[in-house]
């Protein structure tokens, strides 16, 4: 609690240059909220068997193959210079020695934003704030319009077939409520995805960003955690190793609703003015009446 009483909002923090691609926190997701399974979808030139985000997968752990050379010893030089980084190094240096190929993994999820704009437009108060400054969608008052889906920068929120309603990540509110970590965090083995308070994950983050580049890894990178991008922050935040692009997200993310105020204000300019000029009419037919 803080010093007024209020919940300190709550996120997750994911390292992807520690990510393994073991999909435990997909496992666990599936198996807490009893996610519906997708099938399998392996098309023989990739490990991801999910593919991406969607009703019946609240966590994506991507593979992404990359062509790029790898040093060998300079990847286990890097894995000497701190036990904090030989995750990171070894797993690069397993998938690029002898082939040129490196692989890149992060497991995906809703970023549960600060200026959500699927709040802006849920007609029946369906997606809400909880408590815990995350993101919930209540499916039991769902009425499945289907608003909020293309509402979503990330391409988060879908609906399921055969039902209808819009499902995503609920940041296992449940759990949170408890006292528990949600349980993709819980199942990750090697603290890929970190759970806690937004504001100690932030300065987490950034050391370790300093840490990656110390021991020559200019490319690492935070996304999302940022409180002035285009949607005020994320509540998931993530450590990338190359562009955002690369890893499927939109590079300057903005709120979709951010043109809703000035629009209904312009609406209500208009509507004035033609009610206005309808009194106007009424007013001179009137008088020529007379």
């Amino acid at each position: 609690m803080t010093e007024t009483g209020e919940r300190p909002r709550v996120g997750f923090f994911t390292d992807t240059s520690v990510c393994i691609g073991c999909k435990a926190c997909e496992v666990a997701c599936k198996e807490w909220n009893a996610v519906p399974e997708d099938g399998l979808l392996l098309t023989g030139m990739s490990y991801d068997n999910t593919q991406g985000l969607g009703a019946d997968t609240w966590r994506h752990v991507a593979f992404i193959e990359q062509r790029k050379p790898v040093d060998v010893f300079e990847a286990a030089g890097q894995a000497d210079a701190g036990s904090e980084l030989q995750v990171e190094a070894g797993s690069e240096l397993q998938a690029g020695a002898g082939t040129g190929m490196r692989w890149l993994m992060a497991s995906d999820v809703c970023k549960h934003c600060t200026h959500a704009a699927c709040l802006d437009v849920c007609p029946t108060g369906s997606l809400f704030r909880t408590e815990f400054g995350t993101v919930v969608v209540q499916e039991d008052i769902c009425n499945g319009c289907g608003y909020c889906i293309p509402a979503c920068p990330y391409g988060v929120i879908d609906q399921r077939k055969g039902d209808g309603r819009a499902w995503k990540c609920t940041m296992c509110y449940d759990r949170l409520g408890v006292g528990m970590e949600p349980a993709c965090a819980k199942a990750c083995p090697t603290d890929s995805i970190q759970f806690g308070p937004l504001d100690e994950l932030r300065e987490r983050a950034e050391s370790r960003v300093q840490a990656l580049h110390d021991a020559g890894q200019p490319e690492a990178r935070l996304y999302g955690e940022d409180p002035d991008d285009g949607v005020g922050g994320a509540g998931a935040f993530f450590l990338l190793m190359d562009e955002p692009e690369v890893y499927g997200l939109p590079p300057d993310p903005v709120v979709t609703t951010r043109d809703l105020p000035s629009m209904w204000r312009h609406a209500a300019v208009a509507a004035v003015a033609m009610a206005a000029g309808v009194a106007a009419c009424f007013v001179r037919a009137g008088r020529r009446s007379r």
